[in-house]
């Protein structure tokens, strides 16, 4: 027996020898047999959309990663719109790809992981379209009181629109407009969106009526089942939707993000019906209500006016009487004022007839003060020279003493004294005189100007009536009136023969 050891080449010969692609497909085959379809459980990330359509993602949990693809023929089929982060539960089956020599899952379809991812990703949509305004109050539309069409969306079959069917005929019959969509699976998302876009997109008095208020409804089930009305495409149609919208999804207890972003809430499509119209009997009530509160305050508004009425006739006086009192007090004034008139035109022409008869003749006044002043003048003329005289003597007299007295005390200075006794007899005096005679001339002179004589002297008339008064006017002559002329030497009566002609009168003389 040989002990050697072989060559080395021998021994080798017995390991298999493969070529890649055969260990890359053995491989592939492996496991693709040993796991089928499987579920797997992880959270998304690395997601990727690639324009050829294909989504690629990776799911990984606390200890590992796996390589995941949606082929563009799965994703309608999906069940859900994958997002990073969220923990879903992937349906497909594990291949190999051997170009890379790496393994991945081929998701064919997609849910989520529990209540727990649902709710959060719940949460961070209602975030985001919170934070862009979608939920604020002040965005809500007003229902209307009597809308003419309701439109609907919701399943054509189940107990969710026969309900609203039969509560609007009860409270007040409608037109009901039904847009039938899938409420939860895969699409009813979009087709809800659909149907609330496409009422939208209705025009008013078209052949299609559009309504005045929308129902979004669909019965009870778990929060899966609710999913399409937590769809951001649906809640984006509804913020877009101008009709007020009611949504209706779910029991009283459930919540989704549809009614956050709804006009109004209803717990149950039944009270979304009830908000959608109002009860026919309970409006007739209001009306009669409000009819008969409106009736009350007339009439008590009447009756209060009826009083202010009353207690303003009381503090009325008895306008009869009144009219009566006014008349009378009329009568007497104008038979009054008819003689009064009259009375008065002759207490003022008797007034004034008085007055000019206590009044002196201006010509007489100026005959007196002329007689005044010659007299005057003339004895002024005649006791001039006797001043004279006197004053002469006694001036003379007055000299020779002095001469006598002082003749030897001033014999040195008689040249002196000579001119001196000159001027105190005779220049002072004759000055005087001469000023005295010519402010008298001067004032007589004044007065003569003034004179009416010395007016009419010019060639001017005075004209007064019958009785004396002076007429200062044309218009104050009538025709046919007895006028008295004054000229400088004598007065002429005369009678007016015409009416005023511009501003000359005719005249004919007495």
């Amino acid at each position: 027996m040989n002990d050697s050891p072989l060559p080395a080449s021998n021994a080798a010969s017995n390991i298999p020898e493969y070529t890649v692609s055969e260990i890359s497909g053995a491989v592939k085959r492996t496991l693709e047999g040993a796991f089928g379809r499987v579920r797997v459980r992880g959270e998304i990330t690395e997601l990727k959309r690639y324009p050829s359509g294909h989504i690629y993602l990776s799911l990984k949990d606390e200890g590992g990663k796996i390589s995941a693809i949606v082929w563009k023929s799965a994703v309608g089929r999906l069940g859900l719109d994958p997002e990073n982060g969220v923990e879903v539960i992937a349906q497909g089956r594990v291949t190999a790809y051997g170009e890379r020599s790496s393994y991945q899952l081929i998701i064919e379809r997609m849910e989520y992981a529990g209540a727990g991812a649902l709710l959060a990703r719940i949460e961070m949509l209602r975030a985001r379209l919170a934070a862009e305004g979608l939920f604020d109050a002040g965005a809500k539309r007003a229902l209307p009181v009597l809308p003419e069409t309701i439109g609907v969306v919701t399943s054509e079959s189940g107990a969710v629109i026969r309900d609203i069917i039969t509560t609007i005929a009860r409270r007040f019959p409608r037109r009901i407009l039904l847009w039938p969509v899938p409420v939860q699976g895969e699409g009813a998302a979009a087709r809800i969106a659909e149907a609330i876009l496409g009422f939208e997109a209705l025009v008013a008095g078209g052949v299609v009526p559009r309504p005045g208020v929308l129902i979004v409804a669909r019965g009870g089930g778990s929060l899966e089942d609710l999913m399409a009305f937590n769809e951001e495409v649906v809640l984006r149609a509804v913020a877009a939707c101008t009709i007020p919208v009611i949504s209706a999804v779910g029991h009283e207890t459930d919540t989704t993000l549809i009614d956050f972003v709804s006009d109004h809430r209803a717990p149950t499509p039944t009270a979304a019906a009830e908000l959608a119209v109002s009860s026919r009997t309970e409006l007739a009530a209001n009306l009669a209500q409000e009819g008969a509160r409106m009736v009350g305050a007339l009439n008590r508004l009447a009756q209060e006016r009826r009083l202010r009425l009353q207690r303003a006739e009381r503090g009325l006086p008895d306008l009869p009487s009144l009219l009566g009192n006014a008349r009378q007090t009329l009568d007497d004034r104008g038979g009054r004022l008819a003689t009064a008139m009259p009375n008065l035109l002759s207490a003022r022409n008797a007034a004034l007839h008085r007055a000019e008869r206590g009044l002196p003749d201006p010509a007489a006044l100026v005959a007196v003060a002329q007689a005044r002043v010659r007299d005057a003048g003339s004895r002024l003329g005649l006791a001039l020279p006797n001043l004279l005289k006197a004053r002469g003597s006694a001036f003379a007299l007055a000299a020779s003493h002095l001469r006598g007295g002082l003749r030897h005390a001033v014999a040195a200075r008689s040249k002196l004294a000579a001119p001196v006794l000159h001027r105190l007899t005779d220049a002072p005096l004759r000055a005087s005189l001469r000023e005295a005679h010519a402010r008298l001339a001067g004032l007589a002179g004044r007065l003569e100007s003034v004179s009416p004589d010395a007016v009419l002297a010019r060639g001017y008339a005075r004209v007064s009536d019958a009785s004396g008064a002076p007429i200062t006017r044309a218009a104050a002559v009538k025709p046919g009136a007895a006028l008295r002329l004054r000229f400088a030497d004598g007065e002429v009566r005369a009678t007016v023969s015409g009416g005023r002609d511009g501003g000359r009168q005719g005249a004919l003389p007495l």
